[in-house]
């Protein structure tokens, strides 16, 4: 009983702050943008708000410290110095907002619930978050093409809804088919801890840490000539054996 009772008092402790800090940050991210729009370009503006977006994350999943941890691990080699595509598993709502430990500019490809989400749903339409299930795949291909050749790296999440454990789901073909198109870099991303950051059909997070692993790119010269079913399961095999290192399942 007292067990649950402090879960239900951080829990009340982690909305209020983010309620308060959205209700601060997301009109003054908007004043900024406007005040800026006018002597800008309209590419400019657009990577201001994006970096707007990444911090206001790093500030939200800053604030249930120390309760839940996050420990975010880069490759030796660092960062890809084009723009790539980022590959995550997915277990809780809560990854959207992991993406803002990555250091780039990002626009996240998305199924129709994050749309939904009153106000933030509004901004990610205003960074030009692709909406996966609501265009023809021509159309997707041709804007996410344009968005890597302008320097933004996209996120997906190829299993397409939240996993109920940690066992991952099968991948989409879209990320694939669109890195063999494009020729980025294709980066694989494990998480693993979010699945309690809140569980899946829960808004209740619980205590624990997070951890993300972002694996070594995996560049056109590995990936060419691999057909979208090949390449999706070679990176599927590869997410799961490093997912089970960092939970001790191997």
């Amino acid at each position: 009983m007292l067990q649950r009772l402090c879960l239900y008092l951080f829990n009340l402790y982690f909305y209020t702050l983010f309620l308060l800090l959205s209700a601060i940050v997301i009109p003054l991210l908007t004043l900024y943008v406007v005040c800026q729009a006018p002597f800008s370009t309209r590419r400019r503006t657009m990577k201001r708000f994006r970096a707007g977006i990444r911090r206001y994350g790093r500030v939200i999943t800053s604030l249930p410290y120390p309760l839940i941890r996050l420990h975010y691990h880069c490759p030796e080699n660092g960062q890809p110095e084009e723009a790539c595509i980022f590959v995550c598993n997915h277990r809780s709502a809560s990854d959207a907002f992991l993406m803002a430990v990555l250091p780039h500019e990002l626009v996240q490809i998305v199924n129709v619930w994050p749309f939904r989400i009153p106000v933030l749903g509004i901004y990610a339409r205003w960074a030009g978050y692709l909406n996966i299930r609501m265009m023809p795949p021509e159309e997707f291909m041709r804007r996410g093409t344009a968005l890597l050749r302008d320097g933004v790296s996209l996120v997906f999440f190829p299993e397409g809804t939240r996993s109920t454990g940690r066992d991952m789901g099968s991948f989409h073909g879209s990320a694939f088919r669109l890195a063999l198109a494009s020729g980025a870099p294709l980066v694989p991303l494990c998480i693993s801890g979010s699945e309690t950051a809140p569980p899946k059909g829960s808004a209740l997070l619980h205590p624990g840490t997070v951890r993300i692993r972002q694996m070594a790119a995996i560049t056109r010269d590995q990936y060419r000539g691999m057909t979208p079913f090949a390449f999706k399961n070679r990176v599927w095999k590869i997410m799961g054996r490093e997912l089970a290192l960092m939970e001790n399942r191997a």
